[in-house]
């Protein structure tokens, strides 16, 4: 029996903890209710949904999470659980009798999924120190994710604001079935993201399955897609299962979308529509279960207004619209991105390196990265095995020297824009000193004296322009 006075528990009450418990039993639902005098907001469960709509209402905050497995657990269960069992702000605790202990698929939810579990029933003490401790380890992931959870999405590395943009949506899109479509360039990982929302899915104990539609010859690509049946045409000995139905339950990934041919493009809308598809050869239709995610480095809406894309196969594939951002917009995303790609890839070398030497440091942020990340990570690897010194160079990288010029100082930043500022004022007031002083807030012979130092001087009568270099 707890010590503590009415005030002081109310205290605690409000503290913000917030536990939900997953439970199908009404009673044990209640006998959970003393943890609230503990400090617990508690939240009841009845299933999956219902845990997700609860995350849904508060997707940043931390939560600790009681699955009571003592009315039994099934491969079903763990596969309409994966979304919220993945999800990065709930600390796990399972909730089992003993003899639970032996059965695999529960051990199995243990290992993958929770924090810890406890024996039901058990001391309120006991129960509140072990979701305590669930509690705490997904504050420290919240708490971290403003700089990487959010952006550190399964795995994704990076904590600019565009990543974090990135994967907050990539979260919401996990928790839905609506088709997704992400655009970006080339190397910036589309495939990586298509792969994060289908792990956070309720489809991830299913395939995910991936195709480069802009790597398979125009004629091979329907039989990729729906398959066929032996005999369909010559050379098809046996049946073979298309891309389509070796996903179904799952996530079917079709990267690079824009290079579909059109003949291509009406049977995958065909599909979209009723849901079956019949393999070549064959004119059995068969039902096929799949979440559609596609990809592009193309400019859809623009292949659609030139009759490149059909519009109704593009609204039925950009539900939910992501954009991955290039390289070059990531800022310290670069240095993060290198600092994993050398770790990863230092045994490779011949000696141990020790990091990055600033010229290679500044070449990184020079550098445009047209190849993105995927560029990025095989520079790196590169120069781990070519290395001669103990720090990678920008030699090392192997980046054009001329990208490595001297960044601008301050004071030629602002002689820049003071120089640009009075030639603009000069052109807009056709030379008049006065003018143009008086635009720009100074005195004419502050202007005149401004103009010596900047090497501008008026030009000659008769002249087109009004001012020239000195």
């Amino acid at each position: 029996m707890s010590n503590e006075g009415p005030n002081e528990t109310a205290t605690r009450a409000s503290s913000g903890r917030e536990l939900i418990y997953v439970s199908r039993n009404g009673e044990r639902a209640m006998a959970m209710a003393r943890l609230q005098h503990l400090g617990w907001n508690l939240r009841r469960a009845n299933d999956a949904r219902a845990v997700l709509r609860l995350l849904q209402r508060a997707p940043q905050q931390p939560h600790a999470a009681l699955l009571d497995l003592r009315d039994g657990f099934s491969q079903h269960d763990l596969t309409e659980f994966g979304a919220a069992l993945s999800a990065t702000n709930v600390g796990w605790v399972a909730g089992v009798d003993a003899s639970q202990l032996d059965e695999e698929l529960v051990r199995q939810l243990i290992r993958d999924y929770c924090y810890d579990y406890v024996t039901l029933p058990c001391p309120e003490a006991v129960l509140d120190t072990v979701i305590g401790h669930a509690h705490g380890m997904a504050v420290l992931t919240c708490e971290h994710g403003d700089g990487t959870s959010e952006a550190g999405f399964d795995g994704m590395i990076g904590e600019s604001p565009a990543m974090k943009v990135l994967c907050r949506t990539l979260r919401k899109a996990a928790l839905t079935e609506a088709p997704v479509f992400i655009a970006g360039e080339t190397g910036t990982g589309k495939e990586l993201a298509a792969m994060a929302v289908h792990r956070h899915s309720r489809r991830h104990a299913h395939p995910f399955v991936a195709i480069n539609c802009g790597s398979i010859p125009h004629s091979l690509i329907q039989s990729e897609l729906f398959g066929y049946e032996r005999g369909a045409f010559t050379g098809a000995q046996q049946r073979k299962l298309g891309r389509i139905e070796m996903a179904n339950g799952g996530t079917l990934f079709l990267d690079e979308i824009g290079d579909l041919p059109l003949e291509s493009q009406a049977s995958l809308l065909r599909f979209l529509q009723q849901g079956s598809i019949e393999r070549l050869g064959g004119h059995e239709q068969i039902p096929i279960d799949v979440r559609i995610i596609s990809a592009t480095h193309h400019d859809l809406d623009a292949a659609v207004a030139d009759g490149r894309f059909r519009a109704d196969l593009y609204h039925r594939l950009c539900v939910l619209r992501l954009q991955q951002p290039p390289l070059r917009d990531r800022g310290s995303d670069i240095d993060r991105l290198a600092d994993h790609a050398l770790q990863r890839y230092s045994q490779e070398g011949q000696r141990t390196l020790k990091g990055f030497a600033p010229c290679a440091r500044h070449a990184l942020h020079s550098h445009p990265w047209p190849g993105n990340v995927r560029e990025l990570i095989n520079r790196v690897r590169q120069a781990v095995v070519m290395a001669e010194g103990r720090l990678i160079t920008a030699t090392d990288l192997h980046i054009d020297s001329a990208a490595l010029a001297a960044p601008p100082t301050l004071d030629e930043v602002r002689d820049t824009a003071t120089r640009d500022a009075i030639e603009r004022a000069l052109q807009r007031n056709r030379g008049r000193l006065v003018d143009a002083a008086r635009e720009l807030g100074v005195s004419r012979v502050t202007l005149y004296r401004l103009m010596q130092r900047h090497g501008l001087r008026m030009a000659e009568p008769g002249a087109s322009n009004t001012i020239s270099a000195a």
